[in-house]
């Protein structure tokens, strides 16, 4: 079992920053990727981010150059630092680990969310 916890969300002007935080427990071991979810009011849920244990990144492109992810030395943490924000980033953001090897049948855990508010 791994478990999921985020933080960081707040409300923020347009053009403002933060940094959210995805704490993970239990079965570290087992992570091989996390990534960034966001969900907007009335919308689908929406992969912003992601980073494999290796180290490699991907970025949607509505976020490209304003969003970075990183994770701690230790692997049990992994950030989202979110730049420049636009009012089209408001949504709650979810963080997602996905235990096993790439090219299986792999189990995904989700956090609670995080609310990220952008007033214009």
């Amino acid at each position: 079992q791994v478990h999921l916890v985020e933080s960081g969300g707040d409300l923020v002007q347009t053009g403002g920053s933060l940094r959210l935080s995805c704490a993970a427990s239990g079965s570290i071991g087992s992570i091989t990727s996390m990534a960034w979810y966001r969900q907007a009011p009335g919308g689908q849920r929406e992969m912003v981010a992601g980073i494999t244990f290796g180290g490699l990144t991907t970025y949607a492109d509505s976020v490209k150059g304003r969003f970075t992810i990183s994770r701690d030395n230790a692997g049990n943490t992994v950030f989202l630092q979110m730049d420049t924000l636009k009012p089209e980033d408001t949504g709650v953001y979810y963080c997602n680990a996905l235990t096993g090897a790439p090219n299986t049948r792999r189990t995904p855990y989700w956090g609670q969310g995080t609310q990220v508010t952008v007033s214009s």
